[in-house]
Parts: structure tokens; sequence; C-alpha cells
């Protein structure tokens, strides 16, 4: 085997120029480079968390089924270690090489999208990354891409208008992206040299690892670093919390973790897949999980965002892990060469403690289709609709026998308890009865024997048990009623 080569450079494009840095922090971020060493001031830091979508630029990347592939992601909670081999576009590069706005700036002016300005080029970026990849978007699209970005004086409907015009002011064949799109693929392969990148020494190292292998002995290795896919929210340890998080290895480039295969009605997910490489797939076979995963923060966020990162950070309040263990998803663990599978909901131990050992990652989620005549659902409760972080989440996985009997039930809150836990005892007065408003009602009682939820900025207790109840009844109604869902939105309501 050929010794691995190991290079002390960060190497990426920054809009039409190449950039080598020899001299990076761990945990600087995207931004704070943009802003202080270049100069690019029209990204803008507005949260530092990754709400407001004023940060907003486009990364380009190559991946192995879509060529070239251009989304929006928060420059203030994405690390610069992490865009080794990408290309990084800003509002600056949008205008033509004449001085003319580009179409998406010249429809924010004319429809009058923009008041104090702020938030302007965070819009102008989402829009243009939408624009790039679907011309005429419906408007539940145009209202999808403009999640993650908030504005307080204009209001949205100026900006939709703006949206919906784009493709009349032309400008494809003038747009810098799709000009240079076939040069830009050449030179990010140029730059993909198969090289692990390491900077820095001790604990004040960045590494890039050159593929899926490397990353398992740099992590048995240094089994104390802190492992970054999507820096959703490692991101906020450093720009809220101060947090030290040296050593750091980025693995957002490893292409061995984004697979995703669907084999005997198993679906497999590689760690390092994000939500939204994984809806297409999760949506198609498990309809349910689409809508959920449109509610996990912005598309910015959605775009860096990892389900492995969301399982293998262990909060109480993470979205996808109650419904992926009502679905009775299982975990594929590695350390170094060896491998393990185990059920997702034993991966939660306590608040904080996972059964992950030192030097073992989450490589895999493997999560089991349900049958033909099972029925699942995932509801999750927040302030308000979009980018909200959850006060309780349930899902419901449900069976029935021929005579209307509960076969089967598996039944997983967030935001509960220390974990994301099962309703055993609720399953239990379930289990063997006839699924009626009768049993549900007494099951419903049950949950003070499950759950004990705390009160926190997010919601009380009180309020917590009692939407928790209330949620396995909208299941029920849900599942035995023609009717309307409970809670829909705008366009499924349409």
């Amino acid at each position: 085997m050929a010794p691995m080569t190991i290079r002390s450079e960060l190497r990426f494009i920054l809009n039409g120029e190449d950039v080598v840095l020899s001299d990076v922090a761990p945990d600087q971020t995207l931004l704070d480079w943009l802003r202080l060493c270049r100069s690019l001031k029209g990204t803008k830091e507005g949260c530092a968390e990754g709400d407001c979508g004023a940060c907003t630029v486009l990364v380009g990347r190559l991946t192995p089924a879509g060529g070239l592939v251009y989304e929006g992601v928060n420059a203030c909670i994405r690390f610069l270690g992490s865009l080794d081999g990408c290309h990084v576009v800003t509002v600056e590069h949008l205008a033509a090489s004449d001085d003319r706005l580009h179409p998406v700036q010249q429809a924010m002016v004319d429809f009058h999208g923009s008041q104090c300005g702020f938030c302007t080029p965070g819009f102008v970026m989402s829009l243009y990354g939408l624009w790039m990849q679907t011309p005429n978007p419906t408007d539940q699209q145009i209202e999808t891409a403009l999640q993650g970005n908030l504005c307080r004086c204009t209001g949205y409907e100026p900006i939709l208008r703006a949206a919906r015009s784009i493709s009349s002011y032309g400008g494809t064949e003038s747009d810098p992206l799709l000009v240079e799109r076939e040069a830009m693929t050449a030179r990010l392969k140029a730059l993909a040299d198969g090289a692990r990148v390491e900077i820095g020494e001790g604990r004040n190292r960045l590494i890039a690892p050159a593929n899926l292998d490397d990353f398992a002995s740099i992590l048995e290795a240094s089994p104390t670093a802190t492992v970054v896919a999507g820096s959703t929210d490692v991101g906020l340890w450093v720009t809220k919390h101060m947090r030290d998080i040296t050593p750091v290895v980025f693995i957002a480039g490893l292409q061995e973790l984004k697979s995703i295969a669907v084999k005997g009605g198993l679906i497999t997910i590689g760690a390092g897949v994000t939500y939204s490489e994984a809806v297409a797939t999760l949506s198609e076979h498990i309809a349910a999980l689409g809508p959920l995963i449109a509610r996990i923060g912005g598309q910015q966020v959605r775009n860096m965002g990892t389900i492995g990162g969301n399982i293998a950070n262990g909060s109480p309040i993470g979205d996808t892990p109650p419904a992926l263990i009502a679905l009775n998803a299982s975990l594929t663990l590695r350390k170094g060469a060896a491998r393990r599978t185990i059920p997702l909901e034993d991966f939660f131990i306590a608040y904080g403690k996972q059964d992950r050992g030192p030097g073992e990652f989450v490589e895999a989620v493997h999560i089991p289709v349900p049958a033909k005549g099972e029925m699942f659902a995932v509801y999750k409760v927040t302030k308000r609709r979009d980018e909200d972080i959850t006060a309780t989440l349930g899902a419901f996985r449900l069976a029935l026998s021929a005579d209307g009997m509960v076969a089967d039930i598996r039944i997983a809150y967030g935001g509960m308890a220390a974990t994301p836990k099962r309703a055993f005892a609720v399953e239990k007065a379930l289990l063997g009865q006839p699924w009626n408003e009768t049993t549900v009602e007494a099951a419903m009682e049950k949950y003070a024997e499950d759950y004990a939820p705390l009160t926190d900025m997010r919601a009380t207790a009180e309020y917590r048990s009692l939407a928790a109840k209330n949620l396995l009844l909208r299941f029920y109604l849900e599942t035995t009623s023609s009717a309307a869902p409970a809670q829909v939105s705008r366009y499924e309501a349409a």
C-alpha cells in the first residue's frame, strides 16, 4: 500500500480565485474569514447560529452522481476547514462582466424586495441557488428555499414577487456559475489529489481525512478530537458557547459516508448524508419523513446538517432519532477496522452519554421501511412552524390485525426525557387491544409512567405532558378517519 500523502495546506476556490491557506485555526468560520481576511462585506453576520440567513453563500462541490452541485450554506457556522476542494461563491461574484446586476439582484430592485438591505445579500444567494436548480419555481418551492432567511422590515411579499420574476430577466447566457461550470468542474477535479489535509500541531490541529479508512485511523489515534460533519450543532459551540473544540476532524468531504441504498425493505444511509440529500429517498419510501425534514432548520441547515450527526450528538430534542426509533432503526458503529451494529434506541444511554467508545463513530443508519398495511406518523410541536427548536416530537408506527386489534406498536418521543425514549407503558396498554377511542384514552393515562418532562425555555412540563398525550389521540384520529389531517400546511389544504 502506498504511503498516505499529507498536505499542510487547505485548497479551495473563492469566486474565481484559487485559495491556498497554510495557517488556519480549526475553529475559524468561513464568515469571519470572508469579512476580516478578504474584506468581502456582502456576507453579513446576523444571528451567528444559522437562523437568519444573512450570511448565506453558495458552496459548490463535486458529487459522484450529480457532478458539480451548488448549495446555500450558513457561513456563520461553516468552518473554513470543511471547504477543501470546494468552490465558495459570495454575492460579489454575481454581477456579469459588464457590471450589470444579476437577474436575481435586478428582480429584488425592481420589486422593492429590500429596505435596510442588511438581509438582502442572503436572500439573493438563496434565490440564486434556487434559480440555478429550478428556473421557474412554484410558490411552495420559493418559500421552502427562503425558510432560512429572515427579513424584519420589507415583508416577504415583495421578495416572493421578485423570486417569481427572475427567469423573465433571462441571464443564463451570462450567469457566472453556468458559464463557468465546465471549467470550474475541471478546476475542482484538479484539486482532488486524494491527500489528507493536516494543519497545525498538538491540540491546535485541523484534519481533513483522505478517505474513510484514514478517518477511522485518525479517530482511533485521537479519540478526543471533535468530529465535524455539517457543523449545524458544533458551529454553535464556537459562536455561542465559546467552547474549545480542538483538535477538529472534518468529514464532510468523505464520499464513502454519502451512500444511500435501498434493498430488501431496508434503507441504509451513510452518516455523512445531509437532510437535503436524504429527503427524496426517505419521502419515497416513508412518506411521513418528508414533512419532518422540511421543518428541520432552513434550507441552508438542511444542506449542511447530517442525519448521522443528528444521532451522534445525542440531543434529547434531535428531530430524527424518535422517528427512527419508532421505525426500529439500527446503527453501524466503527472503530478502526472493527464494526458493530446495535438498535438505535440502545445508543442513547443518558443525557450527553451514548453507547460509543473512544475512537468509535457512527458509520451508517439502517431504517426498515414499514410493511404494507402498517401506519407511521411523526408530529413535531414547536412555537413556530418552521425553523424552530422542538418542544416535543412524537413518532408512531402501528400494525393492526385483520380484526382491528393492535398487533404491534412502537411509540417514541423527543423532548420528554434526557434522551429520545420509547413509551413502553403506553405501548403495553395498547398492544393486543382493539384500536378504538376507549383503548387510546386508557393508554393516555400511562404517559406518566414513561415520562417526567422538564420545564425549560421551549415549554413547560405540563404542556409537554398534555401535548404528548394529544399526539397519540391525533394519531388515532388520523388512522381511523377519512377526514383531513389535524394540521396541514396551506399547500396540503389546497
